[in-house]
């Protein structure tokens, strides 16, 4: 018997179980090798000036970002790129996915200054497309609305040529903490699915496929002329024809962009991967998209959410 178990860390390399006799004792234990990646899913780490200088900046001005706090294989290439996604309500979670890397408790605080130093760190980058995420707080009772949409007006006040997308949680459904965010009209509203129905309850935590489509298809209801946007990581157990459906689905609510990458592991505690699709899988996958009709499909093995976001903004521009 030789039992495997995927586990990437860091996104650099992965552990495999295998047996090891022990001679001391008679048995036969488990031992972690460390064995390489798929040649593709290797990742240039390149620490230049531009990305000292953006950390250094969201330490000062005590900011967070979902490339540090999710461990984004992207972070070197978007960081010397100046571009960041920013993580609002700070960086502790109420939701325990067991995708994700950020950190999960109870938050102890609601920052109201957040907004304007997001804003102006925003400006300091000199940024053209600014991306809006944040954790889950379902401890408040709009669910962090109202900081998301003081960050798009502050955004608004200091860069008035930025275009801002924003990535938001279910909100638990309430559909006033929806019209909040879209009240302060961002050019995107971006909002995750993240896996197939079948999957969801086993990756998600609180969250629901059909409380997620809903909210796609009420944001298109309140605010027609704002383009929506989704995301799914695939590699956690799903089927082929599976993704297919959610391609339908999320065309049945309008969705306009969607974003396909590879689910990368990041501790042993988090779901293992189960298959790693190879760069001419996520190529179908983009023609099947857009085949569907999206305006835009980004696919492919390090694609996350707001990767090259700033590209998709023409694209959303023509809905």
């Amino acid at each position: 018997m030789n039992p495997k178990v995927d586990c990437f860390v860091s996104h650099s390399c992965y552990n495999n179980i295998i047996e090891k006799p022990n001679k001391k004792a008679g048995i036969t234990v488990p031992r972690k090798v460390l064995e390489r990646k798929p040649d593709w899913l290797k990742i240039n780490l390149k620490t230049d000036e531009n990305f000292k200088e953006i950390k250094s900046m969201m330490r000062s001005k005590t900011l967070h970002t979902v490339c540090e706090e999710a461990k984004c294989p992207n972070i070197h290439e978007c960081w010397a790129n100046r571009t960041a996604t920013f993580m609002i309500l700070g960086d502790i979670c109420t939701r325990a996915c067991r995708f994700c890397a950020v950190k999960t408790g109870l938050p102890t605080e609601l920052d109201l200054e957040e907004p304007e130093r997001v804003a102006d760190a925003a400006l300091q980058m000199g940024l053209r497309h600014c991306v809006v995420t944040s954790v889950a707080r379902d401890d408040l009772t709009d669910g962090g609305a109202m900081i998301f949409a003081e960050t798009i007006k502050a955004i608004r006040r200091k860069l008035p040529m930025c275009t801002v997308e924003v990535l938001i949680p279910d909100f638990l459904g309430r559909e006033e903490s929806l019209a909040t965010v879209l009240e302060a009209k961002p050019d995107i509203l971006n909002h995750n699915m993240e896996t197939v129905e079948r999957m969801s309850d086993r990756v998600r935590s609180k969250a629901k496929y059909r409380r997620s489509l809903e909210l796609l298809q009420r944001s298109k209801r309140i605010a027609p002329n704002i383009p929506t946007k989704s995301s799914v990581m695939i590699g956690v157990g799903e089927e082929w024809d599976e993704l297919l459906q959610t391609m339908e689905d999320l065309r049945e609510v309008d969705c306009d962009i969607m974003t396909i990458g590879q689910y990368l592991q990041p501790s042993t505690t988090h779901l293992s991967v189960s298959k790693y699709y190879t760069p001419e899988q996520f190529a179908m996958l983009k023609e099947e998209g857009m085949k569907r009709g999206f305006k835009h499909v980004e696919s492919g093995p390090l694609v996350r959410s707001s990767y090259h976001a700033h590209e998709q903004v023409k694209a959303a521009s023509s809905v």
